[in-house]
């Protein structure tokens, strides 16, 4: 990945690194020594090879694992994998066939919101409604109250985005 590293005399602590594209840019101050931004940009570099890294097998993996902690092992299913045809839905489950889909745009987002999901869709192999039940077992993952604020919040970002 290119990385373009803007400096700014304006700027005074904070440094700022974001991804555009296949591009790492970086806002800094005009002070800070290389070596200083050098250690930023490498922890952003790998975060983002980690999100990036994620496949199917990462999804099998996690899917095992919180279906263990929080549904007790409950939950069965024939295939996990990520859809990159999901535009408006983060996951979606087809029980009767074991299979469960989750969008690839969660790739980039935190950990712990795609787990959100996983455990989501798979609350939905128990469970086909989201009535009490199913929200009982969704909230039995501890942070899906704060996931589900997540996601909303990257709705709404993605629908000012698209009326702009």
């Amino acid at each position: 990945m290119d990385v373009e590293i803007r400096r700014s005399k304006r700027r005074q602590k904070t440094i700022e690194i974001r991804l555009k594209g296949d591009r790492i840019e970086v806002l800094a101050p005009a002070d800070i020594p290389d070596r200083d931004l050098e250690a930023h940009i490498a922890r952003f570099r790998s975060r983002v090879e980690r999100r990036r890294s994620r496949d199917d097998s990462h999804l099998e993996q996690r899917a095992m694992r919180l279906n263990m902690k929080y549904l007790g092992g409950a939950v069965s299913w024939k295939s996990i994998s990520y859809s990159d045809r999901m535009d408006k839905r983060y996951g979606s489950c087809t029980p009767s066939e074991g299979t469960i889909r989750i969008s690839s745009r969660l790739k980039g987002m935190p950990v712990w919101v795609e787990d959100y999901v996983i455990v989501h869709e798979l609350a939905h192999m128990i469970e086909p409604n989201h009535g009490p039940r199913f929200r009982s077992l969704v909230n039995r993952y501890p942070l899906a109250e704060r996931a589900r604020g997540f996601l909303m919040a990257m709705d709404m970002c993605r629908r000012k985005t698209m009326q702009s």
